[in-house]
């Protein structure tokens, strides 16, 4: 039987678990967003490196997403609009826009690290308290 004060520190360490299980759905979803949104620049880096030495009047299939193209005539690929932020564009050479892009990516996939680090210690300190949980039902 199970006295009223361990009953306490149990319920304590179940609503603990409970925490750390909703900050790991939190980071978990963050760490989707991030991952599409590297996908999402991969896919721009892409369609750029692919079209940057077209010439002029050339038919070329623009990826739209969800597998959709649309077939257009190039004119001036040696520069693309890309956004600097606030809604604002700014008209860089393509191989400036993949170095930006490139950029962009690794930013992304440093925060991916970091929120995944956090994910696993966030595991880590649950799983000691679920040990210590356990330990104590077991008494």
């Amino acid at each position: 039987m199970i006295d009223i004060t361990t009953e306490d520190e149990l319920s304590k360490y179940m609503m603990q678990i409970e925490q750390y299980k909703e900050q790991i759905d939190q980071y978990e979803y963050q760490a989707q967003y991030i991952q599409a949104a590297i996908n999402d620049y991969n896919k721009a880096k892409l369609t750029l490196e692919q079209i940057k030495d077209i010439g002029k009047n050339e038919d070329i299939l623009i990826p739209i997403g969800g597998g959709t193209f649309i077939s257009v005539k190039s004119d001036d690929v040696k520069n693309v609009l890309t956004d600097i932020g606030s809604g604002f564009v700014m008209q860089k050479k393509s191989q400036d826009g993949i170095k930006n892009i490139e950029k962009r990516i690794e930013a992304l996939q440093k925060t991916y690290q970091k929120i995944t680090e956090t994910i696993q210690g966030l595991q880590n300190e649950a799983n000691a308290i679920n040990e210590k949980a356990q330990e104590i039902a077991t008494k």
